[in-house]
């Protein structure tokens, strides 16, 4: 048996027939793309790099 996590594969199928009930076929690949973003964005954040608004890239100093 597969397991995923906290989730079995059996879980997962359930949770997946569930979440494709409630959003549709048409809102997954929009739901999945967001995802993606703000975990790209999370990363971004955590490893100290940002963007400013003027659109460049700057590294924030970490204080010790």
């Amino acid at each position: 048996m597969v397991s995923f996590g906290p989730f079995q594969e059996g879980e997962l199928i359930i949770l997946l027939i569930i979440i494709l009930i409630l959003f549709g076929p048409g809102r997954l690949p929009q739901l999945a793309r967001a995802l993606g973003e703000s975990i790209r964005e999370f990363r971004k954040a955590m490893s100290g790099e940002y963007e400013s608004k003027s659109g460049e890239r700057r590294e924030e100093k970490k204080s010790s």
